[in-house]
């Protein structure tokens, strides 16, 4: 029997909207809601895109107070950018939101094959094709997507630190990398947010990065906390998912790593059942119980999962329902590996 079989049911407790601790970006940035959204999907690798659906999710994601939106250059080779210009040029330059882009992966159309790319000049050139797609004058953070280990942490942290000199940037982030990293990048400029998976199936940072992020007052933004959507419950084979979907190929998603994390997705929607929660909203509680400077930033290309994602940053859970969710997803419990061998090009251990 399991600690979860063995704990008294206890309902979440839920704050008011107004009520929801803020968390502060590092580096004297801005505190914002919780939980941000990904817009990754909008544009790319989970099948067809509905743009005006696009428009009108973040349009409702600013409505109920999700203020950082998040996309990267080589999300549709720029169309997510473009996308995101689209909206923001709606938008009284008051009321926009913060939007953090990121640079370094190089691809062509079509292809989940990459390369990475971190010299001054491309970091430069990235730069100012992501202004003029997003049609801002600032970018407000600005990460390096990958990290290509023949250029010093110190140069690619200097050249975008000369951004935020030229006035084109606002803040700094790294996404993917190691402590020794994060602490090397920090000493030359202040690191603002640190982004990488992070979430009940991929527990991997509590050993590594998160501490040292807490140290350095530096935001742990958590992308794909919903195990991309594998999480939800919903995914019950790969069939269910929309021909070109990247996830066809992650390993996760296939054959006997398959069928066990779908015993752990059941398991995690069971939990949340009897406390009233759906999978998603206990798997988002957990991240905010768990780490007090992580802001989960989960993707949904429709509007009628944006409700469910921002109230789960209203949600306490009790601390005996977190230790149980600890050991149901207890590190080397989901099979399998996140990526696809293309995948990891860039990700530092």
């Amino acid at each position: 029997m399991t600690r979860s079989d063995q704990i008294r049911i206890t309902a979440p407790t839920r704050l008011a909207p107004v009520d929801v601790p803020r968390r502060a970006l590092g580096g004297g940035g801005p505190a914002i809601f919780p939980i941000g959204l990904g817009c990754m999907g909008m544009s790319e690798f989970y099948g067809p895109a509905d743009q005006d659906e696009a428009l009108a999710t973040l349009a409702a994601a600013c409505d109920l107070g999700i203020d950082m939106l998040d996309t990267a250059d080589t999300y549709g080779i720029g169309a997510n950018e473009e996308l995101l210009g689209r909206f923001l040029a709606g938008l009284k330059p008051a009321d926009r939101p913060l939007i953090a882009t990121k640079f370094g992966i190089v691809r062509q159309s079509g292809s989940y094959e990459r390369r990475i790319d971190n010299s001054p000049a491309y970091i430069r050139a990235a730069c100012d094709a992501s202004l003029r797609r997003l049609g801002v004058e600032v970018i407000d953070l600005y990460y390096c997507h990958r990290r290509d280990p023949a250029v010093p942490i110190e140069d690619v942290v200097g050249a975008m630190a000369a951004l935020v000199q030229a006035g084109k940037v606002r803040m700094l982030g790294l996404s993917e990398v190691s402590a020794d990293s994060l602490r090397r990048a920090h000493a030359v400029h202040p690191i603002a947010a640190l982004q990488s998976e992070y979430s009940l199936w991929s527990r991997d940072p509590e050993a590594t990065t998160l501490p040292v992020a807490a140290e350095l007052g530096t935001a742990f933004v958590a992308y794909s906390p919903l195990g991309r959507a594998f999480l939800t419950a919903t995914v019950k084979t790969a069939d269910d998912l929309a021909e070109g979907d990247f996830r066809r190929a992650n390993p996760r998603f296939q054959g006997a790593a398959l069928d066990a994390n779908l015993k752990l997705a059941q398991a995690l929607a069971a939990f949340g059942a009897a406390r009233g929660l759906t999978a998603a909203e206990t798997a988002l509680a957990w991240i905010l119980a768990r780490q007090p400077h992580v802001i989960p930033i989960p993707g949904t290309t429709r509007r009628h999962h944006l409700a469910g994602n921002a109230g789960a940053a209203t949600l306490q859970l009790a601390a005996a329902d977190v230790a149980a969710l600890d050991e149901m997803f207890a590190p080397g419990a989901v099979a399998g590996a996140r990526y696809p061998d293309a995948g990891f090009a860039g990700i530092e251990a």
